[in-house]
């Protein structure tokens, strides 16, 4: 293959969720799209055991997968419909959202994140303008700029100020595109070739994973205690499981890690709330570290990343993945604005149109969870009891408890 050069319209780096997410939406306003990634997700069946690395998918979340056809798999494979979320940090002061209070059937799902990839590779496969390179990897990328191109840019700045990326494939194979799309994840090699800074920290906690089997099916509801160690939370899972998420210090995490199942199971009854029941079984467990990280852009010349090569966020309120779709919903829509406009599609206008739909809204997020963080993380007694107090407030049913409603939908 030594030499091979194909030309795409787009090639997309990272075939995860927000990745393949973008290449369908792409190729379906008739864009040729090349998707590169390492590894394939491995092929469900309604036997194996519940994967770790589960999302709660917004409504609007699940409005997107549906408009790239992926509901469709999503629909016949396990899923759980949450209808609440509910937090507190001590009892009688919580603050409760439902579905029925907007009058909507539920909030959203809770999916495994494969499934989800898995249900947008089928769509990768069906599409005649998406080509998925798999397993491939990428080893260099470089600019290439055509004499006519340069005689462009002194005369329209708007214009990008490459012609095209190529990408050069340890197989021997380069792909060329004016469009680089960079979805390969935190450490995005995507964004440092690109030279796109970061700024942001390490939070001073990890979180693990466990999966449970209890003995009776969890209700439909969310949870999320707050301790002085970091919060203790619940996402109910199909067929009597549960996903438990236990934040503390790294130190703390890395010993919990070290438990066998049985023995984790001892620690879990007696740090976990009262009302997760006493009778289950520790399946699985992994744990990873928190992060913040926010890109100072979100494109130069003929690149643009999204999803968590351009943000990561503290996972209080798994928002994650729901910000990275909101990212993928927001280029598709940049792009068939743009292309309603002029036949260069893929201009700095474009890239600079999703950059200022997007930047704001992650950086609120961000700083939000930043701020139940540090507001929770703190044993004052003056602001223990301001936050409960305002927890209990929020409670309230009223117009501000719905607009965050809508907000956590995803609207």
């Amino acid at each position: 293959m030594q030499g091979i050069d194909i030309q795409h319209d787009v090639v997309i780096i990272g075939g995860g969720m927000v990745g393949a997410a973008s290449a369908v939406g792409l190729a379906q306003l008739g864009i040729n799209v090349a998707v590169l990634e390492m590894s394939e997700p491995k092929a469900y069946q309604p036997e194996q055991p519940l994967d770790l690395r589960v999302s709660a998918i917004s409504a609007h979340s699940e409005k997107l997968l549906n408009s790239l056809g992926a509901m469709d798999f999503l629909n016949q494979a396990r899923k759980v419909a949450y209808k609440g979320l509910e937090t507190w940090e001590i009892d009688g002061f919580i603050t409760r959202f439902h579905s029925d209070q907007i009058g909507e059937s539920h909030l959203g799902h809770i999916i495994e994140n494969r499934l989800i990839q898995l249900a947008l590779w089928q769509q990768l496969h069906a599409l005649d303008n998406i080509h998925l390179y798999c397993p491939v990897k990428v080893v260099a990328l470089s600019r290439q700029t055509t004499a006519h191109q340069a005689s462009l840019l002194s005369s329209d700045q708007t214009a990008p100020s490459t012609s095209s990326v190529r990408v050069q494939l340890e197989d021997g194979r380069t792909l060329t595109a004016p469009l680089l799309v960079g979805a390969d994840g935190a450490n995005s090699f995507v964004r440092q070739w690109a030279n796109i800074g970061v700024s942001g920290w390490d939070y001073a906690q990890s979180a693990m994973l466990i999966n449970i089997k209890t003995a009776q099916a969890e209700p439909p509801v969310t949870w999320q205690q707050f301790t002085p160690h970091g919060p203790r939370s619940l996402l109910p899972l199909p067929d009597n499981h549960a996903s438990l998420v236990w934040y503390d210090d790294t130190q703390k995490i890395k010993q919990l890690s070290q438990l066998n199942n049985k023995a984790l199971g001892i620690q879990i009854r007696a740090h976990f709330p009262r009302r997760l029941a006493q009778d289950f079984e520790v399946l699985d467990k992994g744990c990873f570290s928190l992060t913040r990280r926010h890109a100072q852009r979100y494109f130069s010349d003929n690149v643009v990343i999204l999803g968590d090569a351009a943000h990561t966020i503290n996972p209080l309120a798994g928002q994650g993945v729901n910000l990275g779709f909101k990212d993928v919903a927001a280029l598709i829509e940049s792009v068939r604005q743009r292309m309603s406009e002029s036949d260069a599609w893929w201009d700095n206008t474009m890239l600079a149109h999703y950059q200022s739909s997007r930047y704001r809204d992650n950086q609120l997020m961000m700083s939000a969870m930043d701020m139940f963080y540090a507001g929770f993380s703190n044993e004052l007694l003056p602001l223990k009891l301001i936050r409960n107090g305002m927890l209990k407030l929020a409670n309230i049913n009223g117009p501000i408890k719905r607009k965050v409603l809508k907000y956590a939908m995803g609207y």
